[in-house]
């Protein structure tokens, strides 16, 4: 099941995770939250991984109107954006809002969830360009 939206980028890690700020924020996107994935496993575990970022993203509206049909939502929010390092390039993978349609069986949500992806492939497709 595929349950991301991925795009690569020629981009070293940190131009990356900048532009793809720039990019959700175009579309409307504020980040709620960042968790510097290789920062806390180095420092918890003393594991070394790549460059990994988790972006939580969120356009309030949508958020809103989520909320709306069903509360519990929120357990599926915000939208995650991950950017990773991937040797010279960057990946940067979308969670499909689609997937909150789908765990929370709520048609409902299917137009909340429809206005997410096209905003945040319109994000990505920008980073493409």
């Amino acid at each position: 099941m595929e349950y991301g939206i991925p795009v690569t980028l020629d981009l070293p890690f940190a131009d990356a995770v900048e532009r793809v700020r720039a990019a959700l924020a175009e579309q409307g996107f504020g980040i709620l939250t960042e968790i510097d994935v290789r920062g806390t496993l180095q420092a918890k575990l003393g594991e070394e991984i790549e460059d990994y970022v988790i972006l939580g993203a969120c356009r309030p509206l949508l958020a809103h109107r989520a909320l709306q049909v069903d509360r519990r939502v929120g357990l599926l929010l915000p939208c995650n954006v991950v950017v990773r390092a991937v040797g010279e390039r960057t990946v940067v993978e979308a969670m499909d809002p689609q997937l909150m349609v789908r765990v929370a069986e709520q048609p409902a949500l299917e137009a909340v969830a429809d206005e997410a992806a096209t905003r945040l492939r319109a994000a990505l497709d920008a980073l493409a360009d």
